[in-house]
């Protein structure tokens, strides 16, 4: 099963396979929790399970994340009703593949304006054959009446201890790659998943923070990584601000493509690649 690869989240895993071997499975779902807690994993996971197959790109999942005006490739990322317009017009049609469809909403908070109530009539006037998954922080993100549509599963945070071990792995990997080069990046990540993709992508998106932090003289009680201000001081001593900030686009890039199941060794291969070289 795609879910054995999700770790930390016993409850939720149970929750959906006994949705599974049981056959009801609700037409919409709220995966809430915090960044970092595995909720796009399992989304993609759960997704496999209900499609019969986790093959990259199958046309019957479809993935909506937050974007930037198509004017404006620097504005805010959003999800806007034409977004929600399509995953109406797609819902509409036949599966193309598979037995159903399913459609997964990355980081539904970020749905601005009309979208939400655009959202609730295909909630409460479901096509047939189309699971709905949506992807958030917390409960009070969408409105109730997009809520009480969706079977809610909660995520909870990671252990702390898990999270410092990862960041440690994150950095002496990409430390290892600069050292030695690509065949060290395609040793190290040959048999990656997409959970430990997920997990390492957020943790560089941390390392990130915390050497902005760094290099602004913040108190060490604000670093994810406290424990390690020190090598953190001396680590951002070697990056400009303008290659951390543009290092964070490069984790959310490397977290969309994700989301959209592109291959997990590939999205970190690319990702440590231009981290390893400060590439913008």
């Amino acid at each position: 099963m795609a879910f054995e690869r999700i770790q930390g989240q016993p409850r939720a895993v149970a929750l959906l396979g006994r949705a599974l071997e049981s056959g009801r499975v609700a037409h919409a779902w709220a995966f809430v929790g915090p960044p970092g807690s595995g909720r796009t994993a399992t989304a993609l996971a759960f997704a496999a399970e209900l499609l019969g197959s986790d093959a990259p790109g199958h046309p019957d999942l479809h993935v909506i994340v937050p974007t930037p005006p198509a004017a404006n490739p620097k504005g805010a990322r959003l999800i806007r009703l034409d977004a929600v317009r399509e995953l109406e017009r797609q819902a509409a049609l036949r599966p193309a593949r598979a037995a159903r469809k399913v459609f997964v909403v990355d980081e539904a908070e970020r749905m601005t304006g009309e979208a939400p109530q655009a959202l609730l009539k295909t909630l409460e006037e479901p096509p047939a054959a189309t699971v709905i998954v949506l992807i958030l922080r917390h409960r009070r993100a969408l409105p109730a009446t997009v809520l009480s549509r969706c079977q809610i599963i909660r995520f909870e945070p990671r252990g702390d201890e898990a999270a410092r071990a990862l960041a440690a792995e994150a950095l002496e990997l990409l430390r290892d790659v600069q050292a030695k080069g690509a065949d060290e990046l395609f040793r190290r990540t040959e048999r990656l998943d997409r959970e430990r993709a997920e997990a390492l992508v957020d943790a560089y998106w941390l390392l990130c923070r915390d050497l902005l932090c760094a290099q602004a003289g913040a108190p060490e009680a604000l670093l994810v990584n406290a424990d390690r201000a020190a090598d953190l001081a001396r680590e951002a001593a070697t990056w400009t601000q303008d290659e951390l900030l543009a290092t964070i686009g490069l984790c959310r890039a490397a977290r969309e493509a994700l989301a959209r199941n592109v291959a997990p060794r590939l999205t970190l291969d690319v990702l440590l690649s231009r981290l390893a070289l400060r590439a913008a």
